[in-house]
């Protein structure tokens, strides 16, 4: 265990303690730090940077539509492919594709089918008579942060599809088999067998989803930059740009000690509510 424990502590938790340390600054990455204690933490939540505030609304609004959009149908599509679908091998692998692909990639690919001009998705509004419904998808701050979770569904349901997969495929099939004798229907053997029997999986899926919905940064800076009008600003964008725009260290450490803790505390929560769970069951 030593050489493993000795890489996690100088790759993970030495980082963490550092950053710790740099929040407690007002640095600019180069010069002399001049200890401030807890002021930047101060600043940013009871300074004038309402943008913070913004950002980890927007990112708690992704982690609940990933928990109660993605998941679901991450769920169904893997009770479908679990229930011996022809071509079983090829839908896993289609599936996960978009997860193996690079985010810069998805994020061209998903900014040219939401190009005002000339982006698929407004031409198929226009082929099939509905014009008026057409969008600047990303220019709008309305519907931007919608517009911006279609990616990051596409890109990360099939992760999640396999997880659910591997798990229903451990249900035995005896169970089922019984169920159906005794005619139940495939909902009842949903919710009633194959749910409960997965319910480590679901909660391993829902740390995933929540923690990724928290951390996310690459998709959304290659699609919006935060914008527009900070209308998809979240944490880690909000923190690169006061790290390296402007280039003040000690309030983008700040962000990032947040940020960890922010997924630290909602693990735990999801941990007791599921805890919970087992044990009313």
């Amino acid at each position: 265990m030593l050489p493993a424990s000795l890489i996690f502590l100088f790759i993970v938790i030495a980082p963490i303690f550092i950053s710790a340390y740099y929040s407690s600054l007002e640095w600019d990455g180069i010069g002399k730090g001049v200890f401030i204690g807890l002021e930047n933490y101060k600043d940013l939540f009871f300074g004038t940077r309402n943008i913070f505030y913004g950002a980890i609304g927007n990112s708690l609004l992704l982690a609940g539509l990933s928990v109660f959009i993605q998941l679901p149908l991450a769920f169904l599509f893997a009770r479908i492919l679990a229930g011996g679908t022809a071509g079983e091998g090829f839908f896993r692998t289609v599936y996960f594709i978009p997860v193996i692909v690079s985010t810069v990639v998805i994020g061209q690919m998903w900014l040219k089918i939401y190009n005002p001009q000339y982006g698929l998705l407004n031409q198929f509004l226009e082929a099939i008579g509905r014009g008026n419904w057409k969008q600047e998808w990303l220019g709008n701050k309305d519907i931007a942060l919608g517009s911006v979770f279609v990616p990051l569904l596409w890109q990360y349901v099939g992760y999640h599809i396999l997880l659910f997969y591997a798990g229903i495929k451990t249900v035995p099939q005896e169970l089922i088999e019984a169920a159906r004798i005794d005619g139940a229907s495939h909902s009842r053997i949903t919710f009633n067998i194959v749910v409960p029997y997965i319910v480590s999986i679901i909660e391993i899926c829902v740390i995933l989803a929540v923690i990724g919905s928290l951390k996310t940064f690459d998709l959304i800076y290659v699609i919006t930059g935060g914008g527009p009008l900070h209308a998809t600003e979240v944490p880690t964008t909000v923190m690169f740009n006061t790290l390296f725009h402007r280039v003040d260290y000690g309030s983008g450490s700040a962000m990032a000690i947040f940020i960890i803790l922010e997924c630290l505390v909602l693990t735990m929560v999801i941990r007791y509510i599921f805890g919970r769970l087992s044990y009313d069951n």
